[in-house]
């Protein structure tokens, strides 16, 4: 499947594409303002990072003891009941007066709330396309949500300025709403893909199987450390500079759109599969950049060129589904959903320690040149595990 005409001419997809479009823009909208109200209020860019990226926290939680529900509950009513959760929960952080930490408590149950979230959708878009369209689908995915992010965050900049972020959360909780419409009266009821109940032993079991393959460990980690320390980046974004964080996350988001057009549709199969290592090396790279303190516009510049670098994801998560049995596909993506949103949650917290400490332009720098290392050491042991396997396949032989 080479075709965006074949692709939403697939049943079922349009809807489920148009529910995440939808969920990203209330994502943006409601992450933006938080982060700016937090800031407002205390002034730590450390409390600001931890409001908009606090969720994130909250996913390895989830993963370790709910994520066996991702193949074992019923796709639809499972994708409507988390938006549903979402806008309750973003309407209560709307309330006039609340303290930061029944703010941060919130975000920390939204977290809990989206634990399911990647594995439910990605098991079953793995479900509704053909092997041969499910690079082309979640390329397709990973554009929107850039699109919508571009959209978002310039619409959130832009209604900041017109109106209180509480009535911006307000519009985002409206948005989840519709998201949970589009879900319910959009697709199919589907019946769970694997037998048996959810349950702390079941997710457990399975945990340790996928872990149990050092290919798709080193998948799985190539997909959480790097990612998660340039997030850790992003979290900076309103306390570097107050008046153009939309503008840096609009930069960001188009990155990616870009990076997913060229890969999804336009790069030939055999050349993406070796691109994930320099597309983590760029992913790092401009971030470097930030030890100068660059203003409007070459900051903007740099977090666009950097963002191209989150295309490895897709590579990434084409590798995995290859290496995963298709009745574990659902968990195998909330794995990977979990365990990258924690990363990017722990690395939004260290960053906005560093920043604490010195400034937001120097933690910048610094998860920067960390992420480059572990992308180097990771892509090391990858290719000591090949030439492993190769000796011990020719001793045999």
């Amino acid at each position: 499947m080479r075709s965006y005409r074949e692709l939403f001419r697939t049943p079922e997809y349009t809807p489920l594409f148009f529910s995440a479009a939808v969920q990203t823009a209330a994502l943006t909208i409601s992450g933006l303002s938080i982060a700016t109200l937090v800031y407002r209020a205390t002034d730590s860019p450390l409390l600001s990072a931890l409001s908009m990226f606090g969720p994130q926290l909250a996913q390895m939680l989830g993963a370790t003891f709910f994520l066996s529900g991702a193949d074992r509950l019923p796709p639809r009513a499972t994708l409507a009941g988390m938006d549903v959760g979402f806008a309750a929960c973003t309407a209560l952080l709307a309330l006039p007066g609340l303290p930061v930490g029944a703010v941060l408590g919130i975000v920390f149950l939204q977290g809990l709330i989206a634990s399911l979230g990647g594995g439910v959708s990605g098991g079953l878009l793995n479900e509704i396309l053909p092997k041969n369209g499910f690079v082309l689908g979640r390329s397709v995915f990973n554009m929107v949500s850039g699109l919508m992010q571009v959209g978002g965050f310039a619409m959130g900049g832009a209604l900041l300025t017109l109106l209180s972020p509480r009535i911006c959360l307000l519009l985002a909780a409206a948005l989840y709403a519709l998201a949970a419409l589009l879900v319910r009266f959009g697709l199919t009821a589907r019946p769970p893909r694997t037998a048996g109940r959810p349950s702390v032993a079941a997710t457990w079991r399975t945990n340790a199987l996928l872990w149990s393959s050092r290919p798709r460990r080193l998948t799985f980690l190539g997909m959480w450390l790097p990612n998660g320390l340039v997030v850790g980046c992003e979290s900076l974004y309103v306390s570097y500079d107050p008046g153009s964080a939309g503008t840096l996350f609009a930069g960001a988001a188009l990155g990616m759109f870009t990076a997913d057009l060229t890969l999804g549709r336009f790069v030939p199969p055999a050349l993406r599969t070796r691109l994930d290592v320099p597309l983590r090396l760029l992913l790092a790279a401009p971030y470097l950049f930030f030890a100068l303190r660059p203003a409007m516009p070459w900051a903007a510049v740099a977090v666009c060129v950097a963002s191209m670098g989150f295309g490895a994801s897709l590579v990434l998560q084409e590798r995995l589904m290859a290496l995963t049995p298709d009745e574990l596909a659902g968990h195998a993506f909330g794995l990977r959903s979990a365990g990258m949103l924690t990363m990017q949650g722990v690395s939004a917290a260290l960053a906005g320690t560093i920043a604490q400490l010195t400034s937001p332009g120097t933690a910048m720098t610094l998860m920067a040149v960390t992420s480059v290392a572990v992308t180097l050491t990771l892509a090391a042991l990858a290719r000591q595990y090949r030439w492993g396997f190769r000796g011990v396949s020719t001793g045999v032989g």
